[in-house]
Protein backbone atom coordinates (compact mmCIF):
# COMPACT_ATOMS: atom_id res chain seq x y z
CA UNK A 1 0.00 0.00 0.00
CA UNK A 2 1.32 3.70 -1.13
CA UNK A 3 0.36 5.62 1.72
CA UNK A 4 -0.53 9.36 0.78
CA UNK A 5 -1.77 10.89 3.82
CA UNK A 6 -0.40 11.00 7.69
CA UNK A 7 -3.86 9.84 9.14
CA UNK A 8 -3.47 6.81 6.67
CA UNK A 9 0.16 5.86 8.05
CA UNK A 10 -1.45 6.67 11.87
CA UNK A 11 -4.22 3.71 11.11
CA UNK A 12 -1.96 1.35 11.15
CA UNK A 13 -0.32 2.05 14.95
CA UNK A 14 -1.12 0.25 18.46
CA UNK A 15 0.09 3.38 20.70
CA UNK A 16 2.15 1.69 22.65
CA UNK A 17 2.72 2.27 26.41
CA UNK A 18 4.23 -1.00 28.46
CA UNK A 19 6.17 0.87 30.70
CA UNK A 20 6.06 -0.61 34.35
CA UNK A 21 6.84 2.52 35.85
CA UNK A 22 4.13 4.70 33.41
CA UNK A 23 2.02 6.14 36.12
CA UNK A 24 -1.74 7.72 35.28
CA UNK A 25 -0.56 11.54 34.13
CA UNK A 26 1.49 9.28 31.22
CA UNK A 27 -1.34 7.19 30.24
CA UNK A 28 -3.79 10.00 29.81
CA UNK A 29 -1.30 12.03 28.04
CA UNK A 30 -0.97 8.71 26.19
CA UNK A 31 -4.53 8.38 25.15
CA UNK A 32 -4.92 12.02 24.29
CA UNK A 33 -2.05 11.37 21.84
CA UNK A 34 -3.82 8.53 20.30
CA UNK A 35 -7.20 10.81 19.74
CA UNK A 36 -5.17 13.82 18.40
CA UNK A 37 -3.05 11.56 15.88
CA UNK A 38 -5.74 8.92 15.09
CA UNK A 39 -3.95 6.15 15.87
CA UNK A 40 -5.78 3.03 15.67
CA UNK A 41 -5.08 1.47 19.43
CA UNK A 42 -3.16 2.44 22.66
CA UNK A 43 -1.70 -0.52 24.23
CA UNK A 44 -1.33 -1.02 27.84
CA UNK A 45 -0.81 -2.72 30.71
CA UNK A 46 -3.61 -4.75 32.20
CA UNK A 47 -3.84 -2.20 35.08
CA UNK A 48 -4.39 0.90 32.59
CA UNK A 49 -7.54 -0.49 31.18
CA UNK A 50 -10.58 0.51 32.28
CA UNK A 51 -8.77 4.33 32.64
CA UNK A 52 -8.32 4.18 28.92
CA UNK A 53 -11.44 2.59 27.66
CA UNK A 54 -13.02 5.58 29.68
CA UNK A 55 -11.20 8.00 28.02
CA UNK A 56 -11.45 6.87 24.72
CA UNK A 57 -14.92 6.23 25.00
CA UNK A 58 -16.81 7.34 22.02
CA UNK A 59 -13.64 7.85 20.04
CA UNK A 60 -12.83 5.47 17.65
CA UNK A 61 -9.51 4.23 19.52
CA UNK A 62 -9.36 0.68 20.58
CA UNK A 63 -7.87 -0.56 23.58
CA UNK A 64 -5.60 -3.45 23.38
CA UNK A 65 -3.81 -5.22 26.29
CA UNK A 66 -1.78 -8.37 27.41
CA UNK A 67 -1.56 -11.33 29.28
CA UNK A 68 1.48 -13.80 29.82
CA UNK A 69 3.66 -10.62 29.56
CA UNK A 70 6.27 -10.46 29.08
CA UNK A 71 7.74 -14.03 29.40
CA UNK A 72 4.95 -16.30 28.22
CA UNK A 73 5.54 -18.86 31.45
CA UNK A 74 2.32 -18.19 33.01
CA UNK A 75 0.13 -21.21 33.12
CA UNK A 76 -2.42 -21.63 30.54
CA UNK A 77 -5.18 -20.74 32.64
CA UNK A 78 -3.60 -17.68 34.10
CA UNK A 79 -3.52 -16.50 30.93
CA UNK A 80 -6.99 -16.93 30.03
CA UNK A 81 -8.03 -15.27 33.29
CA UNK A 82 -5.22 -12.37 32.46
CA UNK A 83 -7.24 -12.17 29.10
CA UNK A 84 -10.85 -12.69 30.06
CA UNK A 85 -10.02 -9.56 33.27
CA UNK A 86 -8.75 -6.98 30.70
CA UNK A 87 -11.78 -7.75 28.13
CA UNK A 88 -13.96 -7.36 31.14
CA UNK A 89 -12.00 -4.17 31.75
CA UNK A 90 -12.66 -2.96 28.75
CA UNK A 91 -9.52 -4.28 26.03
CA UNK A 92 -10.72 -4.58 22.29
CA UNK A 93 -8.05 -6.88 21.76
CA UNK A 94 -5.53 -9.32 23.88
CA UNK A 95 -1.83 -9.46 23.20
CA UNK A 96 -0.57 -12.91 24.81
CA UNK A 97 3.43 -14.30 24.67
CA UNK A 98 3.70 -17.86 23.79
CA UNK A 99 5.87 -20.08 25.53
CA UNK A 100 8.93 -19.95 24.50
CA UNK A 101 10.11 -23.02 26.22
CA UNK A 102 7.69 -24.87 24.27
CA UNK A 103 8.53 -23.73 20.90
CA UNK A 104 12.57 -24.25 21.33
CA UNK A 105 11.46 -27.78 22.39
CA UNK A 106 9.00 -28.39 19.93
CA UNK A 107 5.86 -29.38 21.83
CA UNK A 108 2.76 -28.72 19.65
CA UNK A 109 0.72 -29.82 22.92
CA UNK A 110 1.30 -27.50 25.08
CA UNK A 111 1.46 -24.84 22.47
CA UNK A 112 -1.73 -25.80 21.33
CA UNK A 113 -3.26 -25.81 25.25
CA UNK A 114 -1.92 -22.35 25.83
CA UNK A 115 -3.30 -20.88 22.50
CA UNK A 116 -6.56 -22.55 22.48
CA UNK A 117 -7.23 -21.63 26.73
CA UNK A 118 -6.96 -18.16 25.44
CA UNK A 119 -9.02 -18.41 21.98
CA UNK A 120 -11.66 -19.53 23.86
CA UNK A 121 -12.38 -16.27 25.68
CA UNK A 122 -11.79 -14.05 23.65
CA UNK A 123 -13.81 -16.29 21.37
CA UNK A 124 -16.98 -16.38 24.11
CA UNK A 125 -16.50 -12.74 23.97
CA UNK A 126 -19.84 -10.69 22.21
CA UNK A 127 -18.16 -9.28 19.74
CA UNK A 128 -15.59 -11.76 19.67
CA UNK A 129 -12.35 -10.45 21.08
CA UNK A 130 -9.09 -10.24 18.53
CA UNK A 131 -6.32 -12.53 19.78
CA UNK A 132 -2.41 -11.99 18.84
CA UNK A 133 0.27 -13.86 19.79
CA UNK A 134 4.06 -12.49 20.13
CA UNK A 135 6.91 -15.34 19.22
CA UNK A 136 9.80 -13.52 20.07
CA UNK A 137 10.68 -13.94 16.62
CA UNK A 138 14.31 -12.53 17.09
CA UNK A 139 15.08 -14.95 19.38
CA UNK A 140 14.05 -17.97 16.82
CA UNK A 141 15.62 -19.99 14.04
CA UNK A 142 13.57 -20.05 10.63
CA UNK A 143 12.14 -23.36 11.65
CA UNK A 144 10.87 -22.24 14.65
CA UNK A 145 9.26 -19.28 13.46
CA UNK A 146 7.44 -21.36 11.21
CA UNK A 147 6.42 -23.89 13.79
CA UNK A 148 5.10 -21.61 16.60
CA UNK A 149 2.82 -19.66 13.85
CA UNK A 150 1.50 -22.75 12.53
CA UNK A 151 -0.01 -24.02 15.72
CA UNK A 152 -0.92 -20.30 16.33
CA UNK A 153 -3.10 -20.62 13.06
CA UNK A 154 -4.50 -23.70 13.82
CA UNK A 155 -5.93 -22.48 16.97
CA UNK A 156 -7.32 -19.61 15.13
CA UNK A 157 -5.71 -16.69 16.39
CA UNK A 158 -6.08 -13.53 14.60
CA UNK A 159 -2.68 -12.02 14.70
CA UNK A 160 1.18 -13.22 15.05
CA UNK A 161 3.42 -10.60 16.52
CA UNK A 162 7.10 -10.19 16.66
CA UNK A 163 8.16 -9.39 19.54
CA UNK A 164 7.42 -7.83 23.31
CA UNK A 165 9.90 -5.73 22.66
CA UNK A 166 11.53 -6.72 26.26
CA UNK A 167 13.29 -9.74 25.16
CA UNK A 168 17.45 -9.15 24.96
CA UNK A 169 17.33 -10.68 21.30
CA UNK A 170 16.05 -7.79 19.88
CA UNK A 171 12.70 -6.70 18.34
CA UNK A 172 10.82 -6.64 14.88
CA UNK A 173 13.11 -7.66 11.84
CA UNK A 174 11.65 -7.28 7.82
CA UNK A 175 13.15 -10.75 7.50
CA UNK A 176 11.20 -11.90 10.37
CA UNK A 177 7.90 -10.69 8.92
CA UNK A 178 7.87 -12.23 5.49
CA UNK A 179 8.60 -16.06 7.25
CA UNK A 180 5.76 -15.08 9.79
CA UNK A 181 3.42 -14.35 6.73
CA UNK A 182 4.66 -17.05 4.54
CA UNK A 183 3.50 -19.33 7.12
CA UNK A 184 0.05 -18.05 8.44
CA UNK A 185 -1.38 -17.27 5.39
CA UNK A 186 -5.18 -17.02 7.37
CA UNK A 187 -3.38 -14.72 9.83
CA UNK A 188 -1.93 -10.93 9.88
CA UNK A 189 1.29 -9.92 10.93
CA UNK A 190 2.01 -6.73 13.50
CA UNK A 191 5.46 -6.00 13.54
CA UNK A 192 6.51 -4.25 17.47
CA UNK A 193 9.87 -4.09 18.90
CA UNK A 194 12.07 -1.29 18.46
CA UNK A 195 10.35 0.37 15.86
CA UNK A 196 11.74 4.30 16.26
CA UNK A 197 11.63 5.82 12.40
CA UNK A 198 9.28 6.34 9.82
CA UNK A 199 11.63 4.27 7.65
CA UNK A 200 11.23 1.14 9.49
CA UNK A 201 7.50 1.98 9.63
CA UNK A 202 7.24 1.86 5.60
CA UNK A 203 9.59 -1.59 5.23
CA UNK A 204 7.10 -3.07 7.64
CA UNK A 205 3.77 -1.65 5.80
CA UNK A 206 5.77 -3.12 2.52
CA UNK A 207 6.60 -6.30 3.87
CA UNK A 208 2.65 -6.60 4.84
CA UNK A 209 1.63 -6.11 8.03
CA UNK A 210 -1.66 -4.58 9.14
CA UNK A 211 -0.53 -3.52 12.38
CA UNK A 212 2.67 -1.40 13.62
CA UNK A 213 2.72 -1.77 17.96
CA UNK A 214 5.31 0.93 18.86
CA UNK A 215 6.14 3.98 21.67
CA UNK A 216 7.60 6.06 19.50
CA UNK A 217 4.35 6.49 17.26
CA UNK A 218 4.00 10.07 17.30
CA UNK A 219 7.75 11.01 16.81
CA UNK A 220 7.58 8.37 13.05
CA UNK A 221 4.38 10.31 12.59
CA UNK A 222 5.61 13.59 12.69
CA UNK A 223 8.15 12.18 10.31
CA UNK A 224 5.97 11.75 7.30
CA UNK A 225 5.61 15.81 6.78
CA UNK A 226 9.18 15.71 5.60
CA UNK A 227 9.16 12.67 3.53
Amino acid sequence: MILQTKEQLAAYFDHTLLDCMATKPDVCRHSREAVDYGFYAVCVQPRWVALCADILHGTGVKVVSVAGFPYGTNLSKVKAYEAEAVIMAGADEVDIVADLASVIAGDADYLRRDFEAVVKVCRSMSPKVLLKVIIESAALNEQQIQFVCGVAQDCGVDFLKTSTGFHNAGGADVEDVKKMAAAVPQCKIKAAGGIKTLRQALSFIEAGVSRIGASASVQIVEQFDSM
